[in-house]
Order: C-alpha cells, then structure tokens, then sequence
C-alpha cells in the first residue's frame, strides 16, 4: 500500500519579533519532508546569518535585474530592503515531492495568492500584545529605536490583514503555537483533494 499526498505551499506571516524565526526552527525539526525556501534579498545579513541558507544576499542591481527577467513569484520592499522569491526554486522543491515553507510577508502573501500558481495554505502569526512585541523588539538590540517604531507601525497594518489568512496562530508560548502549527500541517496532508491512494482497495 502506499499512501502520499501532492506537496503544497505553506505561507507564514507575522510582523517582526512574533518568534516565527524561532517557531519554524522547531516544526523543522519535528516535522519531516518539509523545506524553507530560500529568498532573495537585498539586506545586508546580520552576524548569525549565512549567504544562501537564511537568504540568497544580493546587491540591488542582481535583485533588479531578476525582477525584470521575471524570476519571481513575489517580490516586494519591507523597511527599506527588497525581498523576492523565485518561482523556479518553488516548482523544483514541490516537484521533488517537498511542502515548501515560505517566509514573506502580508504584501507577498497577496501576490502568491493572486498568482495561483501554487497549492497554498496560509498562516499567520500573531504577537500576544504589541506591548510584548515591543519589549521582544527591543530586547533582541539589533535595531535603533526608530526602526523599532517603524516595525510597529508596520506591525499594526500586518495585523489588520490577518483575516485574508488560512490559519491564525497566537504565539504566547511557543511550545502550544508549534503544536498548533504541527496539526495544521498534518491536516493539509491529509486533505482528500490531495491525497493520492495507491494500492489501498483490492481491484
């Protein structure tokens, strides 16, 4: 008997310092047959951060000159930094029989959304209060305050555009937001419309 199930997209959103970084990292390594894709961006990387597995690091030329070669599903500028995603990473992963975990944000979720290019499911993560998002903003020392206040203010827009979401996930504990996580994972597998049966009934 064998039982498997076609890949699908699996979006995740939240404004800066809700620990998606933090919550992804667990379902990677709880959860099997699932990949991150890797984005484009032209940010410079932080210190913990490598060329190629946090993100594909490069100029704003390279970044353009994708754009226009149309390489990417979405693309859009947060904080002053573009970011895109290339189609053909996407298709080869899924192809390879991967559910593909796409970090981007509201403005990109919309663009994949519209393309339908995709099988998608989508969730976001939500911050307990923005009180405590401020204080995890704050507390990770990377950022002066007036970014810190523009992310808020970015955090608000997010927030309101969580309804056009799949799936709403509160992360005030991160162990319940990734068991929350983890079954909705497992749920979409298990969707009759991608659940491919093969050798289960006698003929």
């Amino acid at each position: 008997m064998l039982y498997d199930h076609k890949p699908f997209l699996l979006v995740v959103s939240a404004p800066s310092g809700c620990g998606k970084t933090t919550l992804l990292n667990q379902l990677f390594r709880k959860v099997k047959g699932l990949v991150v894709s890797v984005s484009h961006t032209t940010r410079k990387p932080r210190n913990n951060e490598t060329d190629a597995v946090d993100y594909h690091f490069v100029d704003s030329v390279e970044f353009s000159r994708m754009q226009n070669d149309g390489q990417f599903l979405e693309s859009a500028t947060v904080h002053g930094n573009s970011y895109g995603t290339s189609s053909f990473s996407l298709k080869n992963l899924m192809d390879n029989g991967r559910d593909v975990v796409l970090d981007i944000d509201v403005q990109g979720m919309k663009e994949v959304k519209s393309a339908s290019q995709f099988d998608l499911v989508t969730i976001f993560i939500l911050p307990p209060s923005m009180e405590e998002l401020e204080s995890r903003l704050r507390n990770r020392q990377t950022d002066a305050d007036a970014v810190i206040k523009k992310r808020l203010l970015n955090a608000a827009v997010e927030i309101s555009n969580a309804c056009f979401y799949d799936y709403i996930i509160l992360n005030e504990n991160i162990d319940l937001a990734c068991e929350r996580l983890k079954a909705i994972v497992y749920a979409e597998r298990s969707r009759s419309t991608r659940t491919n049966l093969m050798g289960v009934f006698p003929d």
